[in-house]
C-alpha cells in the first residue's frame, strides 16, 4: 500500500479563517447575531438571489425551506431517490407526503421526462425539491417550465453545487427556494451550517422567524419554531470560504479535466456536463461500465486512494423508505454502478495524475 494516503475529500482551512474566528471570539458575540447577517447578505448575493437565511445546516435548510413553503400534511412532495435520505427526510419533517421519480443515466439527477409523465397522468404534485447531483445542475429550465404549467413549488437542493449554474445563472436562484449545505466536505465550509436563497420576501421572513423559535420580536412567539439558528463562529468560517470559492471551484474543474483526459480511453464512464450548464464537480461520479465496481474501489484503496459510493442504496430502498411502491429502476442500476474519485481542491497534479493513472491502468486490465 503507498504511504501517501489521497483522501476524497479535505477541507481548505487557513489562517484567513482562524483570523475572522479570532475577531468574532474577541466580540463576544459568537451566537447568532451580526456577522451571521452579513453572511447571509453576501451569499444570497453571490447566488443572485434576493434573500439568505442561515441555518444550523443543510438538512434545516430544507426543513425550514419547505415550511416557509407552506408544505405540510395533506401535500405531495416529488423529489429523486438518488440522493441523500436528507432530501427525503426534510419533507417527513414537514409533515408532507413523499414521493420518488427517477433519475436522467447520464446526468444522475432527477429526469424531467419521467416526471411530466407522472404529471400528465394526474399524479398529485405539490412541490418538487430538485437536486444538484455531485455539483452538476438538474435540468432547472424544464422544471421551471412544468412547475408553471402544472402550479406545483419548485425547491432547489443545491447542498453540493455551491457556485453551479444554468445558462450562466447560478442554482440558488431558481424556483421558490432553493438550500446549501456546508458540511466539511462540501465544495465550501462553515464546519456545519445550511442556507436558504429566495427571491420571496415573504418566504424568507417565514423561514427566518422557523428557525428562531417562531420568533417575531424578544419574547414574542407567533408560531411554534425550532432552533435552527446558525452560529457567528460558523459564519465567520462562511464569509473566508465564499471568498475562496471561485478559487475552490476552478481548482475542481481542472482537476475534472485532467481525470477526463486520463480515463478517455478506459471503459470507465466519466461525468457528462450538458451544454449551457456549469458543474462544479462537489464529486467526480464515474460509472463502472465493464469492470467491476467494488473490485475497482478496493484495488484504488490499495493504493493509498480513498473514493467513495454515492450512494450504494437509493433512498426507496432504505428501511425507513421500503414501504413506499416505487419505480426507479435507473437509479436502482446507477447504486451499483457510481464511484467517486477525490477532485478536490487539495490534490496536487501528481495526486491528480496519480489517481487517473490508477483507474485507466485497472480498468485496462480488467477488460
Amino acid at each position: 500500500m503507498s504511504t501517501d494516503h489521497i483522501s476524497i475529500a479535505a477541507p481548505q482551512l487557513g489562517a484567513a479563517e482562524r483570523d475572522r474566528i479570532a475577531a468574532v471570539l474577541e466580540s463576544g458575540m459568537i451566537a447568532d447575531g451580526p456577522e451571521v447577517r452579513s453572511f447571509e447578505r453576501e451569499f444570497a448575493d453571490y447566488c443572485e438571489a434576493d434573500h439568505g437565511v442561515a441555518t444550523s445546516n443543510g438538512t434545516t435548510a430544507l426543513h425550514a425551506a419547505l415550511h416557509a413553503l407552506g408544505v405540510g400534511p395533506g401535500d405531495r412532495v416529488l423529489t429523486t431517490p438518488f440522493t441523500f435520505i436528507a432530501t427525503a427526510n426534510a419533507v417527513a419533517f414537514a409533515g408532507a407526503e413523499v414521493g420518488f421519480v427517477d433519475i436522467d443515466p447520464r446526468t444522475y439527477n432527477i429526469d424531467p421526462d419521467a416526471l411530466e409523465a407522472r404529471l400528465r397522468a394526474g399524479e398529485q404534485v405539490d412541490a418538487v425539491i430538485a437536486v444538484h447531483l455531485y455539483g452538476l445542475p438538474a435540468d432547472m429550465t424544464r422544471l421551471a417550465e412544468l412547475a408553471e404549467e402544472y402550479d406545483f413549488l419548485l425547491v432547489e437542493d443545491a447542498a453540493q453545487a455551491h457556485g453551479a449554474a444554468v445558462e450562466g445563472r447560478r442554482v440558488g436562484s431558481f424556483g421558490d427556494a432553493a438550500c446549501f449545505s456546508f458540511y466539511p466536505t462540501k465544495n465550501m465550509t462553515t464546519s456545519e451550517g445550511g442556507m436558504i436563497t429566495t427571491t420571496h420576501a415573504d418566504v424568507a421572513e417565514r423561514a427566518a422567524r422557523f428557525v428562531d423559535h417562531g420568533r417575531v420580536s424578544g419574547y414574542e412567539h407567533a408560531e411554534v419554531g425550532h432552533n435552527f439558528r446558525m452560529t457567528s463562529i460558523a459564519a465567520a468560517i462562511g464569509r473566508v470560504q465564499l471568498e475562496r470559492l471561485p478559487e475552490f471551484t476552478r481548482a475542481r474543474q481542472a482537476n475534472a479535466a485532467a481525470l477526463t483526459e486520463y480515463l478517455e480511453d478506459s471503459p470507465v464512464t466519466t461525468p457528462h456536463t450538458p451544454p449551457g450548464r456549469t458543474h462544479v464537480f462537489h464529486q467526480y461520479t464515474v460509472a463502472c461500465d465493464g469492470i467491476e465496481r467494488d473490485a475497482l474501489k478496493s484495488y484504488l484503496d490499495a493504493k493509498g486512494i480513498a473514493t467513495g459510493v454515492y450512494y450504494p442504496k437509493p433512498v426507496h430502498k432504505q428501511p425507513a423508505y421500503e414501504h413506499l411502491a416505487v419505480s426507479a429502476p435507473v437509479a436502482e442500476e446507477a447504486a451499483t454502478r457510481v464511484l467517486s474519485l477525490p477532485v478536490h481542491p487539495g490534490l496536487s497534479e501528481a495526486d491528480v495524475e496519480r489517481v487517473g493513472t490508477a483507474v485507466a491502468n485497472y480498468a485496462e486490465v480488467a477488460r
